[in-house]
């Protein structure tokens, strides 16, 4: 089926005969000062950015429950999916922007859940919309999984996509997977209810340090749905704790036993950690902990100084007979010098130390970064790795020729002129921006010039450690 050359979405599923009438209720979703029409920009198919449609059927999308709706998705004029999807908006604080985030699920029919390979990526039910509005250069998030993959560390696959919803065109997005339990995703044992005993019972379970959204039986933290930490927080000054929420088996999933032995693993891995012996490499941490992920989880924060590192968005797995592994990473849009407060924006921090910056913050870092790198081998492995990334996959050169590959992408789909004339947040400060660029090219190079600096920073720190 064959597009209009022109990338301009007004009235364009009715063209196609995709999708019958879209309608926008007051209360839908709409671009702040969009214009009714604008400028058409003739790109080649080819080029552009694959195309997602979204129609509500009139109905309007909430927090939670997903509602049906009928979705399109088109690559070089090749229709590569129809079908329906599940929508409902995501995030915490970013809720608040009028640019959204989705999520979605796959659902057949009858709006039961089905796995779908879309956009290339392995099939599943679960899947993101992620709409970038603080972040203008639209591509941190990208990077930094882009990086860890490249290590070797599974992250969400991402492509930059186009999004219309209900006939409106709103912006750039970056189609994502969500992180869960999966052969293609998180890649751990089906822990079932049955399993309560022996070395059934040891994995796999995925564990989160984050806000409550999504884990909240009850109010607050609380047993029904996390593990609290017995140990405070490093210079933690009003009493805050940690809280490890069930992320897999989730809250209203998980048995009392399994409960309890993750719960015991999580307190025998921090007892051994802060105890007087915790290097001794047959009682210490390492008997508990996999090392490496550790290491690469703490570079890949740090080399984005990531204001929520460590204290939010935070998850971690334990396979079945495995050791407590660290990520995959997950919500870097704060990074990169991105924040203007605690040291956000900051190139020479540490961002492992965000609790002497903000010790009245309620989410806090757990103890274990500081100690870990008080043991002499953890430090010289990580000097060691550091210096291969650095290299290599963490040169100054090839970190450029992703960013520039990014902007590459979107500007030969003229993605960019046409995201912030619907969104003119170009030379608006957008929370918490540290920096603020009258055009996107400026906020590119911010980008890249923090991230050389970041690296210079981090060259001398690491080898000092």
């Amino acid at each position: 089926m064959i597009l209009d050359n022109k990338l301009y979405f007004k009235g364009s599923l009715l063209l196609y005969g995709l999708l019958v009438l879209f309608s926008c209720k007051s209360d839908d979703v709409v671009p702040t000062e969009q214009e009714e029409q604008q400028e058409e920009i003739e790109v080649a198919p080819q080029d552009r950015l694959p195309q997602v449609f979204i129609d509500t059927k009139g109905a309007s999308i909430v927090d939670e429950p997903k509602i049906s709706s009928d979705a399109v998705m088109v690559v070089a004029n090749d229709t590569v999916y129809q079908g329906n999807l599940g929508i409902e908006f995501r995030g915490a604080t970013s809720q608040g922007f009028p640019k959204k985030s989705y999520g979605l699920e796959t659902w057949d029919a009858n709006d039961e859940d089905t796995d779908v390979a879309l956009l290339g990526f392995p099939e599943e039910e679960d899947w993101i919309l992620y709409g970038p509005y603080s972040d203008k250069s639209l591509m941190r998030n990208v990077l930094i999984y882009d990086l860890s993959r490249d290590m070797e560390r599974y992250a969400s696959r991402t492509l930059f996509v186009d999004l219309t919803l209900n006939d409106v065109y709103q912006g750039v997005y970056v189609f994502m997977e969500k992180l869960k339990r999966d052969g293609e995703r998180i890649d751990i044992n089906r822990l079932r209810d049955d399993e309560n005993s022996g070395e059934d019972v040891t994995g796999g379970y995925i564990l989160k340090i984050d806000k409550t959204a999504g884990n909240n039986l009850g109010e607050g933290y609380n047993d029904l749905n996390s593990i609290t930490s017995l140990y405070a927080p490093t210079n933690a000054t009003l009493g805050q704790q940690i809280h490890f929420l069930y992320e897999y088996p989730d809250a209203e999933d998980i048995t009392m036993a399994q409960k309890e032995y993750i719960a015991t693993y999580m307190a025998n891995f921090e007892a051994a950690l802060a105890s007087d012996t915790f290097a001794d490499a047959e009682t210490g941490y390492a008997n508990f902990i996999d090392v490496q992920s550790f290491i690469d989880f703490f570079i890949l924060n740090e080399l984005a100084n990531n204001v929520d590192g460590y204290r939010l968005s935070t998850f971690m797995y334990k396979d079945k007979n495995e050791k407590l592994k660290m990520g995959p990473i997950w919500d870097f849009n704060l990074a990169f010098g991105n924040a203007d407060y605690c040291g956000g924006g900051a190139s020479n921090v540490w961002a492992y130390r965000f609790n002497e910056r903000c010790p009245q913050d309620f989410w806090q870092v757990p103890f274990w970064w500081d100690r870990l790198l008080q043991d002499p081998a953890f430090v010289a492995q990580l000097q060691e790795r550091w210096t291969g990334l650095r290299a290599n996959l963490l040169s100054n050169a090839a970190i450029d020729a992703k960013i520039s590959g990014y902007v590459e992408n979107l500007q030969d789909a003229g993605a960019v002129d046409r995201n912030f004339a619907t969104w003119p947040v170009l030379g608006t400060y957008i929370w918490p921006n540290n920096f603020v660029g009258d055009t996107y090219m400026e906020e590119v190079d911010y980008l890249q010039n923090w991230v050389r600096n970041r690296l210079s920073w981090l060259d001398s720190e690491i080898s000092t450690l």
